[in-house]
């Protein structure tokens, strides 16, 4: 398993374990709620039973002042007494900036007949009156707290996965740009002492030796090390014709590659002009037909097709290779994604930040099936 698939694991298990907080809270919240309006029915069927006493108790104060006191101390629960014929007879715990509002009231009585059964108070023989009551305010709150809190949750989740993804992408920047200016300093003592042994060699009389291909090789060095030093500066982009670019860097692969492996360049015109940092974006196209080479395993085809739409160039690289699975198509260009036993996973996302940061377009997989192929599409603006 790869660096990057733990790290997918470790975030998906914490996603889940949010999940579950948020669950577990809102069914204990759910819960209590329940617990909560079944006291408040108990405690209206109280005062239900308290109203329809008081019109039968005798003259005693001491009764009739706590059966007024059961019935004043409900200072939560919204509450509204009708008659048989509905009408509204008395209403308490309602705003009170509007519970003189007829029209409010009897809006609120509507609300409370949906909400819970009516509790009947008979206070004469046949004389019969019905109590309707809702959620206290505090009971009201705590319904809406679980999803309050879940929000959170989710918002604080968020904040926290957008700005640890902005440290360890500002991380990764600093790294980037630390080994790219380390491995050109490194390589530039050596490539200087091998140009000077180039020189040496094409003054000598030894025409038996490979000059021209050390040559080649000295040079691509160079180059390399060009490449690593422009990591991290925004490199000056030139009007240049793509084609030769191309051309160049498949000529090289080909030479140095299988005799199995086939290269085939398709051009929609033999000059297409286009702002590009041509080392940059030579390693581009080396990096991917790396990875193509990799997925034919030694033997296929690889064609490079280049096309100009408009404002727009196109240039797709296509192989007959084992191909990607479809939930990796933007995985492929994350720092250490890698198939490969002893692969760093840092080859496409080099080439992803070099066409998407420094040249402004963008790479991504136009198409790939299982055991036949995988399209790479690189897309830039003129």
């Amino acid at each position: 398993m790869n660096i990057y698939q733990k790290k997918l694991r470790w975030k998906f298990f914490l996603f889940l374990c949010a999940i579950a907080i948020g669950i577990g809270s809102l069914l204990y919240t759910n819960k209590l709620v329940k617990k909560l309006s079944e006291q408040e029915r108990i405690k209206i069927e109280l005062w239900a039973k308290a109203t329809s006493l008081i019109p039968e108790t005798e003259v005693d104060g001491e009764s009739l002042l706590f059966l007024l006191s059961v019935i004043e101390s409900n200072s939560t629960i919204p509450v509204i007494l009708i008659d048989a014929d509905t009408n509204i007879l008395y209403s308490k715990n309602l705003d009170s900036t509007k519970a003189l509002n007829k029209e409010y009231v009897e809006k609120r009585l509507y609300d409370m007949m949906q909400e819970n059964a009516p509790i009947e108070i008979e206070y004469l023989p046949r004389k019969k009156q019905y109590l309707y009551f809702s959620k206290s305010i505090i009971l009201s709150n705590l319904t809406y707290y679980p999803f309050v809190q879940l929000g959170v949750i989710v918002l604080f989740i968020l904040v926290a996965y957008f700005a640890f993804s902005s440290s360890r992408k500002a991380e990764q920047n600093q790294v980037w740009v630390g080994l790219s200016k380390e491995t050109a300093h490194q390589l530039g003592t050596p490539i200087s002492s091998l140009l000077a042994w180039l020189e040496l060699i094409k003054q000598s009389d030894d025409k038996g030796l490979p000059v021209e291909e050390l040559e080649k090789d000295i040079k691509r060095l160079y180059k390399i090390t060009e490449r690593f030093s422009k990591i991290g500066s925004q490199p000056s982009l030139a009007v240049n014709n793509l084609i030769p670019i191309v051309e160049n860097t498949i000529n090289y692969l080909r030479s140095r590659s299988s005799k199995q492996i086939r290269f085939d360049i398709k051009v929609q015109n033999e000059i297409i002009d286009i702002p590009v940092n041509p080392p940059l974006f030579e390693w581009v196209i080396e990096n991917v037909c790396k990875n193509s080479m990799d997925a034919i395993e030694g033997k296929g085809e690889i064609v490079i097709s280049i096309s100009e739409n408009g404002s727009t160039v196109t240039l797709d690289i296509a192989d007959n290779g084992k191909g990607i699975p479809k939930p990796q198509f933007k995985n492929i260009f994350k720092p250490g994604y890698t198939t490969k036993e002893r692969g760093w996973g840092l080859g496409l996302s080099l080439t992803k930040r070099i066409i998407e940061e420094y040249h402004k377009g963008k790479i991504f997989v136009a198409g790939s099936d299982m055991g036949k192929g995988t399209t790479i599409r690189i897309v830039l603006r003129k």
